[in-house]
């Protein structure tokens, strides 16, 4: 994976020549750096007030898993109203969290506050990537992709370091509320992109439950979309379980303590940068299987290699390598689903299939901690390791015959066809 002379060319020309894309890419950047400075002020000030890493614990889990609900049960809702209308109500839900929480004194409100902007993001990301194809040329998409992560990936490793130092030297209120104003903006930015350059049409409604089996059934039915839902899965496993061990790997394991901990981070998140940007011009000279399963399996190699290592600086070096993959698979995935759902179904695609990975990635956490004492943090990375490779093989193999590039039908997978009624129209 050897990165292009013009690695990053492309994407700044897109957010020359298209105001939309641009808008929409400024929103995510600055709520996203604002999400991640407040990630901070969150943790410190449960931690703060109770002393309890259950609590803790708790914020984390509404972190994300009000997404999971949104995708098993709501994710229709994506197809059926405004993209735009649905982000920007998102983050004006969020400008309320964060205006709330400085006049809040208890850690459970706090929780509950944080799972209600949990449930906004649920609704907000997915419909940022279904709308995103719309915005640029389809040659420009896995560009589009590359911009959007590398950018996430870079506001998850400077929002922190501001929240922390920010927080240190005014508390967490001057967070929470740099987070509402930053929502604000963005709500302001998405308000400018024209509906129909977000969404091409709204999809008919069946009945809210058909439409969501009609998510599922689209999902499986779809050899992209279904790779995403098995292949990243068998990933997450492994991901959940390094992210649970990776403090245990380097404080015990390497005896590096702290920073050694902080080490193995930073170099992750390099390699989820340099891995996202690269992504782009891989897809562009490559088969999508190869660049997917290659992906998949420098994220096998680092974290085995990882696993093996003397000491936590081969560690580090390792582990810019698994980032590396992991970047670029993640951008495999986000156009995997974008070229693999139509538009009017597309909502509802994400959110499926974010779903079940975060459920997986949950699970596996919960799972790793007791693993990890039981068995030491060098044997569940090379556990992780393994699954990587697995998810490598299956990656492969599933999208082999398969293309991404514009105007290349692709493939469903074949299904008995059902009896089709005048009222119940077949998906």
């Amino acid at each position: 994976m050897t990165p292009s002379p013009r690695l990053g060319s492309r994407q700044l020309a897109l957010l020359r020549r298209a105001p939309a894309f641009r808008y929409l890419f400024v929103a995510t950047l600055e709520s996203g750096l604002g999400t991640w400075l407040s990630v901070i002020a969150l943790t410190v000030d449960v931690f703060d007030r109770t002393g309890s890493g259950k609590w803790v614990g708790a914020l984390l889990i509404v972190s994300f898993i009000p997404s999971v609900g949104v995708g098993l049960l709501l994710g229709p809702l994506l197809d059926r109203f405004s993209r735009r209308r649905v982000m920007v109500a998102a983050d004006l839900a969020r400008v309320g969290v964060f205006c709330a929480l400085p006049f809040t004194s208890s850690p459970g409100a706090i929780v509950a506050l944080a799972g209600v902007a949990g449930l906004a993001t649920g609704f907000f990301t997915p419909a940022v990537y279904a709308g995103l194809p719309n915005l640029v040329a389809d040659a420009d998409l896995p560009y589009a992709n590359s911009l959007f992560r590398s950018t996430d990936y870079l506001a998850s490793a400077v929002g922190p370091l501001l929240g922390g130092i920010l927080v240190g030297a005014a508390g967490t209120d001057p967070a929470y509320a740099l987070n509402a104003a930053s929502f604000f903006i963005s709500a302001v930015l998405i308000s400018r992109i024209p509906e129909r350059l977000l969404q091409s049409e709204r999809a008919p409604s069946r009945g809210h439950w058909r439409d969501v089996a009609d998510g599922f059934r689209l999902v499986l039915r779809s050899r992209p979309l279904l790779t995403v839902l098995v292949a990243w899965s068998i990933a997450a496993i492994g991901n959940g379980a390094i992210n649970v061990a990776e403090v245990v790997l380097a404080k015990i394991t390497f005896d590096s303590g702290t920073f050694g901990f902080g080490l193995l981070a930073a170099a992750s998140g390099l390699g989820l940068v340099l891995g996202s940007l690269v992504a782009g011009t891989l897809l562009e000279q490559r088969r999508i299987s190869h660049v997917y399963g290659g992906a998949l399996a420098f994220m096998a190699a680092g974290i085995g290699a990882a696993a093996l290592s003397p000491n936590v600086w081969v560690a580090a070096v390792c582990v810019v390598v698994f980032g590396l993959g992991n970047g670029t698979a993640v951008v495999c995935n986000a156009l995997l689903v974008q070229r693999g759902a139509p538009d009017v179904l597309r909502g509802r695609a994400f959110t499926v299939i974010m779903s079940v990975n975060f459920a997986v990635l949950g699970l596996a956490m919960a799972l790793a901690g007791p693993l990890t004492d039981a068995v030491g943090a060098r044997w569940v990375w090379g556990a992780a390791a393994l699954l990587a490779g697995i998810a490598s093989v299956t990656g492969f193999l599933m999208t082999r015959g398969v293309s991404v590039r514009t105007g290349e039908p692709l493939p469903l997978l074949p299904e008995p066809e059902p009896v089709a009624t005048p009222l119940e129209p077949v998906v």
